[in-house]
């Protein structure tokens, strides 16, 4: 089994508490800047002094209320600055944050609640309260649920007036490495989400260690702008790093307008999934399509990426470096201005980017530091950095982390990022949990570097009638890198062959419509059969199957009327296939692929 290490150039205190930095740094910096936040038009400071008495009020209003050591709190809310706020808060109260995505239906509430036997409740708006008032009413330890909309911060900042600055510290300083920081239930891609348990200890590790790997990136007077869901650990993670290294971190959960607030805000560096980057490119290339540009940016893409790769074999040579240059000033320096201009560099998460779009965004100036985590390794534990990085890797182990192939071929790791178990589910745990190494369930290799590669999930592995071990993501990932195509689900286990689902996008549809003469209300359902929308995703299909054997090549695809979306939970917040509802809810269709 190949295996590699990378010893530890920091150690985890006992005694830690992730909220302890928010009052050191009142008091040796009282004026630094951690937030900035919206208020109407434009976005405010927030001093670290400032901060502090925020969490501070917050955290008495929690003891007020009932919330005593080790008792859990949920949120449910979009990413907005009372989010990390009240995280703050309820880790200066003793207490353990449960998260729950804005998006989750009533019943996934309802388990989450009901599991972590929540005490407080935290919800956004109205809206969020009316959904989960039936949820509510049944969870036997929920005592209250607050709206943040509804003025639940200054709510909770009016009941701790009576709690002393002495009461609120001493609670403060009960907190270890070993307590538990929060509760973030799986994305239930299969079965039940289960609770994952993480400790400050964890997140000390996860900050500590993301601090020397990405040095760039994770450095004082830095901004970035997190517009990912709060509820995943990655956003939290970062915002936890971000916040320990001082870089100053503005909020939204308004996606709509990002080109917009990422030119008032100006961010050194973003971090987003790679389904977002792959919509950046799609959408900046059916922009120059449409604007009759097509063959300029076409140009440009492939020498971005012939440049980026010229990069790891000694650079690129002269007539290479002048075409750079050249498309440098005609497109790349558009792109980086609808990022805001400043931005040097991003972290992508949650799933595989791709080599091309890894080497695309180094070569119009944005590097994109791919790394690998799960919800149970509090985010990152291997990343790709300025120094030591790999396009088509998800990166080395960081500091004091260790990586592991098994016979098998699933990635296996250990070092102090990693969980130490379900909560309440000893079973999973030791499922999980064997020999000291966390079994991550996916697929992958280990290049004598250290570089990992992620070629697939364990379970996700299709088996066809003869016998072939498919791995769906690459094919997948290369389909979905067509403007047109939004989802590619892959199917065929047990089945003669591989076929696949495809949605369309629905932000392509109205250029593509227009350039072929058709009206631009045409619903995807009329497209689906049309000739030459099905000889662009015919090509798609097979360029995708020419990287593979011809066991592994689709064979037959059906597109699909309408897009996989959070709403119908076909995917997951971060915009992960959901392949068993997905293969429940288009039963009909998968089986007329075979028909």
């Amino acid at each position: 089994m190949r295996e590699y290490s990378v010893p530890a150039s920091y150690t985890v205190p006992d005694d830690v508490s992730m909220a302890d930095s928010v009052f050191t740094y009142a008091q040796d910096t009282p004026s630094w800047v951690p937030f900035q936040r919206r208020s109407g038009s434009a976005f405010v400071d927030v001093t670290a002094k400032q901060f502090a008495e925020e969490v501070a009020a917050a955290a008495k209003g929690l003891m007020a209320s009932g919330i005593e050591f080790g008792d859990r709190v949920a949120i449910l809310s979009a990413t907005r600055y009372e989010w990390v706020v009240l995280d703050y808060a309820i880790w200066t109260a003793g207490a353990c944050t449960v998260s729950i995505y804005e998006t989750s239906a009533a019943d996934q509430a309802s388990w989450i609640l009901e599991d972590s036997a929540t005490k407080l409740l935290i919800v956004e708006t109205n809206d969020h309260l009316e959904r989960v008032k039936e949820v509510t009413e049944k969870a036997e330890a929920l005592r209250e649920t607050l709206v943040i909309d509804g003025g639940a911060v200054d709510e909770l900042v009016t009941r701790g007036r009576s709690v002393s600055d002495e009461d609120l510290h001493a609670r403060r300083k009960q907190v270890t490495a070993s307590s538990a920081a929060t509760l973030i239930y799986t994305s239930g891609t299969t079965g039940r989400p289960k609770g994952v348990q993480l400790t400050h200890g964890n997140f000390y590790a996860e900050t500590s260690a993301t601090q020397v790997a990405l040095h760039d990136q994770m450095t004082e007077g830095k901004r970035t702008l997190l517009f990912l869901p709060m509820a995943h650990v990655f956003a939290r993670a970062v915002s936890f790093g971000a916040f320990e290294a001082k870089v100053t971190v503005a909020h939204t959960s308004d996606t709509t307008t990002l080109v917009e607030q990422f030119a008032e805000f100006q961010p050194d560096f973003i971090l987003s999934v790679p389904r977002v980057f792959e919509k950046v490119y799609n959408s900046a290339k059916q922009k120059a399509h449409d604007g009759g540009k097509g063959k300029i940016f076409d140009q440009a893409a492939e020498v971005a990426i012939e440049w980026s790769t010229a990069q790891d074999t000694g650079g690129a040579g002269l007539g290479l470096k002048l075409k750079h240059a050249l498309f440098d000033k005609l497109v790349y320096s558009k792109l980086r201005a609808a990022l805001g201009g400043k931005c040097q560099s991003a972290l992508s998460g949650g799933g595989p980017l791709g080599a091309r779009l890894g080497h695309f965004f180094r070569g119009i100036g944005v590097p994109v530091r791919e790394g690998y985590g799960l919800t149970e390794t509090s985010a990152a534990v291997t990343v790709n950095t300025t120094d030591k990085q790999r396009i088509g890797s998800v990166g080395r182990p960081l500091a004091g982390h260790a990586v592991k192939i098994a016979e098998d071929g699933e990635v296996l790791v250990q070092g102090p990022v990693v969980f130490s178990g379900y909560w309440h589910n000893d079973k999973a745990t030791e499922e999980s949990i064997r020999d000291g190494w966390f079994h991550t369930g996916d697929i992958g290799s280990l290049d004598d570097e250290g570089f990992l590669s992620i070629t697939g999930r364990k379970k996700e592995i299709i088996v066809t009638a003869g016998g072939k071990n498919v791995a769906p993501a690459g094919l997948e990932d290369a389909i979905r890198s067509h403007p047109l195509v939004s989802q590619c689900l892959v199917v065929g286990d047990a089945k003669p062959f591989i076929g696949a689902l495809i949605t369309l996008d629905p932000e392509a549809l109205p250029g593509w419509l227009e350039r072929h003469g058709l009206d631009k209300e045409t619903p995807a359902s009329e497209l689906t059969t049309n000739s030459d929308l099905v000889a662009e995703i015919d090509a798609a299909v097979a360029s995708a199957n020419s990287k593979v054997s011809n066991a592994e090549q689709i064979k037959k695809y059906t597109i699909l009327p309408g897009d996989f979306t959070i709403e119908s939970g076909e995917l997951t917040p971060t915009m992960k296939l959901k392949r068993n509802v997905i293969l429940e809810s288009h039963a009909k269709e998968v089986s007329e692929i075979y028909g």
